[in-house]
């Protein structure tokens, strides 16, 4: 993407959009509500044009001539899937294979590959939520596409369907497929993206990989220090020379606060306490730390 800009009216909800995405990534967007992902999303995928501004996949202008035979190797799942009741599982799949001039025998697998097998003859009436997650993410799937744009695709899964769900983004990646995803639950998505883009007002404002832009953000980072009751006084000695931010005693340890650039010599110094101290635990500024401070 290069300057690429949407206006609604006098509403700008995309300004000035550049953006790489490398073969075979799993790339993740982030943003409030509002943020203009969803735009975004709609213009990658030649649903509506730019105000401004190109778009390329694979080497071919979005839009253009040539997109429409791009666009049948590009999988897409919405944030709301809609489906027919009427139809089941199955008759779903192959309506959607119709449309995408798949070969309908390719439903079955697909259906395998998502858990829903033995609910492929059962209307989608009867369907959960989750259910109707996962018979959307197999539409998205038919075609065997090289580039897949996953609008808050676990919305409704489950713990092991979104652990299933991500060990078959894990396959496809092994197998070149590019992957875009947007997600709210950052908790989620935090150890899986390779890199990702925060979004906020129509525009980017940080992308890289959740450690690079922690770097970046500079945000303090917490040791959860467990001693004997009797030596807190001795860790407050050993880092009292340091630049620490904070130094709490809570309840069976003690908790301090740093900058990344004091971390090495705050353990040098616990380390230094041998014995007394029993276990030593970092915690890192997590993706919903890094989002606020860039979105906000």
């Amino acid at each position: 993407m290069r300057g690429v800009t949407r206006r609604f009216g006098a509403i700008q909800a995309v300004a000035g959009v550049d953006l790489d995405v490398a073969p075979g990534e799993l790339f993740g967007l982030i943003g409030h509500n509002g943020a203009g992902k969803s735009t975004l999303f709609k213009m990658m995928l030649g649903l509506i044009a730019p105000t401004a501004g190109e778009i390329r996949i694979h080497g071919t202008a979005v839009g253009g001539r040539q997109f429409r035979a791009v666009r049948r190797t590009i999988g897409y799942l919405p944030e709301n899937v809609v489906l027919y009741d009427n139809l089941n599982g199955l008759e779903t799949l192959r309506f959607y294979a119709r449309m995408k001039g798949v070969d309908p025998s390719e439903c079955l697998a697909v259906l395998e590959e998502v858990g829903l097998t033995a609910a492929a003859r059962r209307r989608v009436r009867d369907y959960s939520k989750g259910m109707r997650q996962r018979l959307g993410f197999a539409q998205a799937l038919l075609g065997r596409p090289r580039l897949l744009f996953l609008d808050e695709p676990t919305n409704g899964l489950d713990p092991e369907a979104i652990r299933a769900f991500y060990a078959t983004l894990k396959r496809l990646q092994a197998q070149g497929v590019t992957m875009i995803l947007t997600s709210h639950i950052l908790a989620e998505i935090q150890e899986r993206v390779d890199r990702l883009a925060i979004m906020a007002g129509g525009k980017l404002q940080a992308v890289g990989t959740v450690q690079a832009l922690r770097e970046q953000m500079d945000l303090p980072l917490w040791f959860a220090v467990k001693v004997a009751h009797d030596d807190f006084s001795a860790v407050r000695a050993a880092l009292g020379h340091l630049p620490v931010i904070a130094i709490e005693a809570r309840d069976d340890h003690v908790a301090v606060q740093c900058r990344r650039e004091t971390k090495m010599a705050v353990i040098e110094a616990l380390a230094a306490l041998g014995s007394r101290v029993l276990d030593l635990t970092v915690r890192e500024p997590s993706l919903e730390d890094v989002f606020f401070g860039f979105a906000d």
